[in-house]
């Protein structure tokens, strides 16, 4: 009689003592899966999502922080600068020149301009949309919640940045990464 935990008995058919296809000697882990308790490299722990909203940062940003404060003013300026250029009427260009100008040099700041770009990007199809709609009537109520809605997420945006916490807009599509 064979010990019930112990390995498998060998296959009679296969002189060469080869575990048949899809399974795993006896004490050894199947491909590409870690030993009970511990993490896989670079994955957080289930129930801590270090990004917001379920998803990761862009990849250039995984597993960094903001090193110093001058990071931490650029990924703000990423952010506030959207409220300045929205006086011109042209919120995207903000986040889109600190992304080319200090993007290369941080993936911090890189990963904050491209998230502001993008909120911007989809904020302006949905003022456009909604101007569209006034001709319908329904633009009338749009126009002024996406107006409120860009105000309140690009501030808490801007400060949470400031602060060198990762910001995650919500009702973005991303576009740029």
């Amino acid at each position: 009689m064979s010990d019930p935990y112990g390995p498998p008995p060998s296959d009679p058919q296969d002189p060469a003592g080869q575990q048949p296809y899809g399974q795993q000697p006896y004490g050894q882990q199947p491909y590409g899966q870690q030993p009970y308790g511990q993490q896989p490299q670079g994955q957080q722990p289930y129930g801590q999502q270090p990004y917001g909203y379920g998803q990761q940062p862009p990849q250039a940003y995984r597993g960094q922080g903001p090193a110093n404060p001058d990071e931490r003013t650029w990924g703000g300026a990423a952010h506030w600068s959207a409220l300045i250029g929205a006086f011109v009427a042209l919120a995207f260009i903000g986040p889109l020149v600190v992304m080319l100008v200090k993007g290369n040099q941080s993936g911090y700041v890189r990963a904050q301009a491209v998230e502001s770009l993008n909120f911007q990007l989809s904020i302006l199809i949905y003022g456009i949309v909604s101007f569209v709609l006034v001709f319908v009537l329904v633009g009338f109520l749009l126009l002024p919640i996406v107006g409120l809605l860009w105000l309140v997420f690009t501030i808490i945006g801007s400060v949470k940045a400031s602060n060198g916490e990762l910001y995650r807009y919500p009702l973005t599509i991303r576009m740029v990464s």
